[in-house]
Formats: C-alpha cells, structure tokens, sequence
C-alpha cells in the first residue's frame, strides 16, 4: 500500500480530510444524526436504533471519537456519547471555507 503523503498538505486540509471521513461512512452519518436528535446516547441504545452488530458501532464510534467529533462518557458498565459542539462548529465552519473558496463557473462541462 502506498504512504499517503500527508505531510506534503497543510494542517488544514488534513483537518478537512480527517472530518471528512467521520461523514464518509453511512452508518457514522446515522450515529451523528441520532446523537444530534437525542443529545446525548448510550452505546446500547446506538446498536438499539441502528442495524449493525456491536462490534461494527463500537468501531463508527472508535473513529469519530479519535477525530473529536463526539465525547464519551464512561459510566460503567455504560458509555454515554454526545456530539463536541467545538469540533461540530470547526467542521462546518472549515467545510464552509472549502465550498466558498471554490466557485464554479456554468461554462464548465
């Protein structure tokens, strides 16, 4: 497998690219939803709402709490998750960044 070079890119646009992948999986797009609708959420009930093993929710959850995107709280035997207000802003805030720097023009294709 090929290195991916990341160094060559700025500290932003790797920012960009790691949020981007906490959206770039179906099921991790599910979880924040379900976290923004209920404010907060047990592991168990995640599994509860969504048609996914444990395991497979345990890892979506893994990714998007390395990215900061959610919070957990340790509880035991309970895991209580909630989405990070200051990361969630980042995101839309350097997503929003991405989209208003880039301007298509009609001409094109």
């Amino acid at each position: 497998m090929g290195l991916t070079k990341t160094e060559i890119f700025t500290a932003e646009q790797n920012r960009v690219a790691d949020l981007a992948k906490a959206f770039a999986h179906p099921a991790r797009v599910a979880i924040l939803q379900l976290l923004a609708q209920k404010k907060a959420c047990v592991c168990g009930d995640i599994v509860d709402e969504l048609p996914l093993a444990q395991a497979t929710v345990s890892q979506h959850l893994k990714e998007l709490k390395r990215i900061g995107i959610i919070q957990g709280s340790i509880d035991p035997p309970r895991v209580c998750y909630c989405i990070d207000e200051t990361v969630w802003d980042e995101a839309r805030q350097l997503f929003g960044q991405v989209f208003d720097s880039v301007i298509v023009e009609k001409s094109c294709c």
